[in-house]
């Protein structure tokens, strides 16, 4: 027997569990992708001028993407890049997660390892399913650009360059899963990794200029230190450079040479990184469920904000930047944001966007209450004194508090930099914050969506959740109305589209407090279903 055998066989498994996620991954971005191409179609030659300029002339605009000149595939990836390329890695982040530390934490890697498989046999099936989902991707995104009518060329080196990002986190993921011993480590370790990426080729491209056209900007050497930068240097649609493939290699090749080093040195269900000894005695706030899950969500609560914290910088210092623009840019943010004022309809676009950010944060929290449920916490909790819904409301509060700090913070410092920049922050301030606060209700529908759907489906409550968060975010402001341009139908359909847009609009009372009853009225159908339902364990 060697460290290898069995390979094939867990490959096949973890196919066949994966099967619908990756496939639903590949086919969304696919999607995705040529939905907004189709969209951009529709804009002139001096319209993709002029967007273009924008993003090359401002260096706080530059962290989301690097431009290549004008064409409609180049345009869109400036800002479209980074999105395709964080959904890539997380996909192959979480798979190689969900197939390595995952069943080691949950007593899978046991009952396998008993049987004829070598050590490596687990982590070398993950990368090889992981990698193939991102080949996949790869190409899809390639025929997706070729039925929208882009050069092959292009679509396919835009595919490269997001199949690569993925493939390089796969490798990340198998790095983090040997040093963290618990799934939630890993994939937060996985995550900083990525937030670590993104923040170093943006700066990459902060620190840029353009060249003597104006139209194409030159990244400073930091962004060739995050094979972020690498995708973006290869420039789809202006210039096609497939050589920094090559780096992506070598590091997705380096990264799984340390992750079998690695391996070597652990026992399984352990993992390098030594776990922290806790304290004697629990502190008061730990023994009620509320403060349990406050303390469990404290970590990613943090993380978010300080994300939160520097997208409202950024999105604040620009204000004056698209308050003078007549670009296309311009022409989105007005569809976006409801208002023919670009000051108006700016603001409200970006806390609309700030708001669907705190939605995903929502999911990504609540869906917590599966993997407790299914990896085994929650039954000896429920042998105490804590009710069902106690625990499950629990978790709901501890989500819609954090979704409305992240909001708060997001909104405050968008205010401050917008306010010292048109010279009124008090004004600026309470705008935002009082748009900010708007947005609560439709993440409170979505958070009662989340827990109707594991209460009643909790064996695809992560599917469904993130599926239908994806089509509320399709049909919503930011790509029904602005991008997509969809029917008045269609947008209804999510949350997003019936909240106010302040401070472009008023605040009307019926807007909001519809979806609070609609929230309201799914989470009480969660809680009464979970109540009369067994707890439902891993298939």
């Amino acid at each position: 027997m060697t460290a290898l055998t069995g390979t094939a066989t867990l490959a096949r498994l973890a196919l066949r569990r994966d099967r619908f996620r990756l496939s639903a991954y590949v086919l969304g971005l696919a999607t995705l992708w040529a939905g907004m191409l189709a969209a951009e179609s529709a804009q002139t030659h001096q319209a993709l001028v002029e967007e273009t300029e924008i993003f090359v002339r401002t260096p706080a605009v530059r962290i989301f993407g690097v431009a290549s000149g004008v064409s409609v595939g180049a345009t869109v990836l400036i800002r479209g890049y980074v999105v395709l390329a964080v959904l890539a890695a997380l996909m192959s982040a979480l798979a190689v997660v969900r197939h390595t530390r995952q069943n080691e934490e949950t007593g899978r890697s046991e009952l396998v390892g008993a049987a004829v498989v070598g050590r490596y046999a687990a982590l070398a099936a993950a990368i090889i399913v992981t990698v193939g989902a991102d080949i996949a991707l790869a190409a899809a995104l390639g025929l997706a650009g070729v039925v929208t009518g882009q050069p092959a060329a292009g679509s396919f080196v835009t595919g490269a360059s997001v199949g690569a990002f993925g493939a390089v986190f796969a490798g990340v993921a198998a790095v983090t899963v040997q040093l963290s011993s618990t799934t939630r480590g890993a994939s937060g370790l996985a995550a900083a990794a990525l937030g670590l990426a993104f923040l170093v080729s943006g700066v990459g491209n902060m620190l840029g200029s353009a060249d003597a056209s104006g139209l194409r900007l030159v990244s400073a050497w930091p962004a060739w230190l995050s094979p972020m930068g690498w995708g973006q240097q290869m420039r789809p649609f202006g210039g096609d450079h497939w050589w920094p493939l090559v780096l992506s290699a070598a590091a997705f090749g380096a990264l799984v040479c340390a992750a079998g080093a690695l391996a070597a040195r652990r026992d399984v269900g352990r993992g390098i990184l030594a776990e922290r000894r806790g304290a004697a005695e629990a502190a008061s706030g730990l023994l009620s469920p509320l403060g349990l899950v406050a303390r469990l969500q404290r970590g990613a609560l943090l993380a978010w904000a300080v994300g939160m914290l520097g997208f409202g910088l950024v999105f604040g210092a620009i204000l004056d930047e698209v308050a003078g623009s007549s670009s296309a840019t311009t022409d989105w943010y007005v569809r976006m944001g409801g208002s023919d004022v670009i000051v108006d309809a700016y603001r409200a676009s970006t806390i609309q966007m700030a708001g669907m950010a705190a939605a995903i944060y929502v999911i990504q929290m609540l869906l917590r209450m599966r993997a407790e449920e299914a990896d085994g916490p929650l039954e000896p909790i429920l042998a105490t004194a804590v009710s069902r819904p106690r625990w499950m409301i629990s978790h709901l509060l501890n989500a819609a508090l954090g979704s409305l700090a992240l909001l708060l913070v997001f909104a405050i410092s968008m205010g401050l930099t917008a306010g010292s920049i048109v010279g009124d922050v008090p004004a600026q301030l309470r705008d935002i914050v009082v748009a900010a606060l708007v947005q609560l209700p439709a993440i409170l529908v979505i958070a009662g969506v989340v827990v109707a759907v594991t209460a009643l489906l909790p064996r695809w409550a992560g599917a469904v959740s993130w599926t239908l968060m994806i089509v509320f975010i399709l049909l919503g402001p930011m790509f029904g109305a602005a991008t997509l341009q969809l029917p008045e139908w269609t947008q209804s359909l999510s949350p997003f589209t019936h909240i106010p847009k302040v401070p472009g609009t008023d605040v009307t009372a019926i807007p909001v407090v519809a979806p609070i009853a609609i929230a309201a009225a799914l989470a009480a159908a969660g809680l009464t279903w979970f109540r009369r339902r067994n707890v439902a364990l891993p298939a």
